[in-house]
């Protein structure tokens, strides 16, 4: 289905190996030649010092050919950079240039048990953000730059919009969303009362570490990846009091209007938007994501729907990890041309 403009868009997708077929027919594309072409993408690990001082692991994904488009990446919950490398792969065969990190009190910027999920305030995870897109804005500057996120990550990116710094946000070409955690479905949302003792005891031990536990059977349909992320003593299902107090706001602000994303805040004077949310998602709810989505008064913006689809797109079965990945890469793209950068300027 096709809303009103040809930039308003909601899509729906269903797990066929039939349209990846057509897909592959198109762009003259094998899985086999796709994975050779994988395996010829840099991945460059590294490290940033934030302003006060913790060293953050960093990742960067180059593509074999210089790069038509950038991607900043920000990953979820109980979660790191390296769980998204098929996927980075993936966009820098299509010649997108992938950057992510480990956010503070996650992966491998977590250097003692005590930082397992201290991540911080809002305040310091949107001052961590700017730090890292500082740290891309010049590599490879005339390529356009957009900002990406998972779950967590997508929530973080919709507020970093609204409340990051003005200069960075219009260097930003558009906003990709994967899963945006907004609210807890209700199946799984937790106890009201639970939730507001959590967020009263955060303001006196905001440090105070909580184990959140995540059912490895929700995050996507492929059983072994269930299993494996289960395993990852990286991804820890631990945060801290204030944390997930600012995880929870930061959707629920979102969702009832106390921050906004408006139109006209990125490159050229535009917001661009695309969110990609499974109906079957028993993590981050869609309906919270799509009821948002329609209330959104942009004029470039599209929700991919996939229907019976988990939580961890990048991750889902066969073909549909690609057919995803070949969404995301062709949205970036459209956006990505010299006519888009005119038009914009205008």
């Amino acid at each position: 289905m096709v809303m009103s403009s040809s930039r308003h868009c909601m899509q729906y997708t269903t797990s066929s190996f039939l349209t990846y077929s057509c897909i592959a027919l198109l762009y003259h594309i094998t899985p086999h030649s796709v994975s050779l072409d994988m395996d010829k993408i840099t991945a460059t690990s590294s490290t940033l010092t934030t302003p006060d001082s913790h060293i953050l692991y960093t990742k960067t994904w180059t593509p074999s050919t210089p790069p038509t488009a950038r991607l900043a990446f920000l990953h979820g919950f109980s979660d790191h950079c390296n769980w998204y490398d098929e996927f980075f792969r993936r966009l820098a065969v299509k010649g997108i240039k992938c950057y992510s990190f480990d956010q503070r009190g996650w992966g491998q910027s977590v250097h003692e048990p005590s930082q397992r999920g201290l991540s911080g305030s809002t305040e310091q995870i949107m001052t961590d953000i700017t730090t890292f897109i500082r740290s891309n804005l010049d590599d490879e500057k005339d390529v356009p730059l957009f900002l990406g996120g998972h779950s967590m990550g997508g929530g973080e990116a919709l507020t970093y919009l609204a409340l990051g710094p003005p200069e960075i946000v219009k260097r930003l070409r558009g906003v990709v969303l994967e899963a945006p955690f907004l609210a807890q479905p209700p199946a799984t949302r937790a106890n009201g009362l639970v939730v507001l003792g959590g967020k009263m005891l955060s303001k006196v031990l905001p440090n105070r570490q909580m184990a959140q536990k995540l059912d490895k059977n929700l995050m996507c349909r492929d059983q072994e990846v269930c299993d494996a992320w289960e395993r990852d003593e990286l991804c820890h299902d631990t945060g801290t009091l204030e944390g997930l107090k600012g995880l929870l706001e930061r959707g629920q602000h979102l969702v009832d209007g106390t921050v906004v994303v408006k139109e006209g805040i990125m490159e050229g004077g535009k917001t661009r938007i695309w969110c990609g949310h499974g109906t079957g998602d028993q993590v981050a709810d869609f309906q919270a994501v799509d009821g948002w989505f329609r209330g959104l008064t942009i004029e470039d913006k599209c929700l991919q729907v996939y229907e019976g689809w988990y939580h961890k797109l990048h991750t889902e079965p066969g073909e549909d990890k690609v057919r995803f990945a070949n969404d995301v890469s062709t949205w970036i793209l459209d956006r990505s041309s010299a006519d888009i950068d005119a038009k914009s300027k205008l």
